[in-house]
């Protein structure tokens, strides 16, 4: 009689792999990182649910549907940055939770990676990736800045400027910003390395720049996404304003919200959370409205665009982490 062969199967490591350690930490770590931000926040949460509960719920909904649609222009907008088709439920679903990590993390910093992480697991490289994460971003700003100029230009008299950007803040300001660009030159011109690097991301731009503006739809959704969603966004806080019988017209306090976030911009706080309230108040009692109501306008605005959305958004950020989406 043979031996009896001893057994060669396989077993399966009780340990999980490394890998899948990080990745199931990186699942938890949005909802760790919005307990804590809650927790920080929870007198302004419950003052904004507050204000909430006396406001008219139609123009409420009219804020909840200019929200929702923000996604929708932030998914065609980074469409237009990128030559390649991406998976439009997938890209649309990546926004969404890239909105809760923006909010977690220093000022555009979430969403760009967690935007550069999906387009380069949908197959783009990451020099392309990394060019149509800055077009977006130039487009972006060029859009906001574009939609502020012509409100003021057909609202001259909307808000006044010198209230919301101080003579102070500004003198601070511009010596600091001239500071920050005199180094970077001088990096630039002595540092062969990242003069080299630097010269090779803007020629890939320049060319994928180039790529997208020879094919009409995705210009189209470039630069219409990227007027349609600061205009969402204002339009949520003429919405709330309306909702809480703030007595500033709509477009007026549609010029108030872009010019607050035009000043914040540089503010690199998670989400612009407490910058962008701040600023926000100011703009509406530039634009002529009370204090008092201004507050509450701004608080239930950002219960709405920015609480509410937490949540759910960071429960599909670890989702997408989980499916290896991103």
């Amino acid at each position: 009689m043979g031996k009896a062969s001893p057994d060669v199967s396989p077993r399966r490591l009780s340990v999980p792999l490394p890998g899948r350690r990080i990745r199931q930490i990186l699942c938890l770590l949005p909802l760790l990182l919005v307990s804590v931000v809650a927790v920080r926040h929870r007198s302004v949460l419950a003052e904004g649910f507050g204000h909430l509960e006396s406001a008219e719920w139609p123009w409420l909904l009219v804020a909840v549907c200019a929200t929702c649609l923000t996604w929708v222009a932030a998914a065609c907008t980074r469409q237009g940055a990128v030559v390649e088709r991406l998976p439009k439920r997938r890209l649309l679903a990546t926004q969404f939770a890239a909105g809760a990590a923006n909010h977690l993390l220093p000022t555009g910093l979430g969403a760009s990676a967690v935007n550069l992480r999906f387009m380069t697991v949908c197959g783009v490289p990451l020099a392309r990736s990394s060019a149509a994460l800055a077009l977006y971003l130039l487009a972006e700003s060029v859009g906001r800045l574009g939609l502020l100029a012509v409100l003021l230009l057909a609202f001259p008299d909307a808000l006044s400027v010198g209230s919301l950007l101080p003579e102070a803040a500004v003198g601070a300001l511009l010596p600091a910003l001239g500071a920050v660009l005199i180094v970077a030159a001088g990096v630039l011109v002595l540092v062969r390395r990242v003069r080299t690097a630097v010269t090779a991301f803007l020629r890939t731009a320049l060319g994928e720049l180039r790529e997208v503006h020879t094919r009409p739809s995705r210009a189209l959704a470039l630069w219409g996404g990227s007027l349609a969603f600061p205009a969402l966004q204002a339009a949520g806080l003429a919405a709330v304003g309306q909702a809480l019988g703030l007595p500033v017209p709509p477009l007026h306090m549609a010029v108030a919200y872009l010019a607050a976030t035009v000043a914040v911009a540089l503010v690199p706080t998670p989400g612009g959370i407490g910058s962008v309230e701040a600023a926000l108040v100011m703009a509406l009692v530039a634009a002529g409205g009370p204090a008092a109501v201004a507050t509450a306008v701004v608080l239930a605005y950002r219960i709405i665009t920015v609480w509410l959305p937490l949540l759910p958004g960071a429960l599909t950020l670890g989702a997408l982490v989980r499916l290896k989406v991103i």
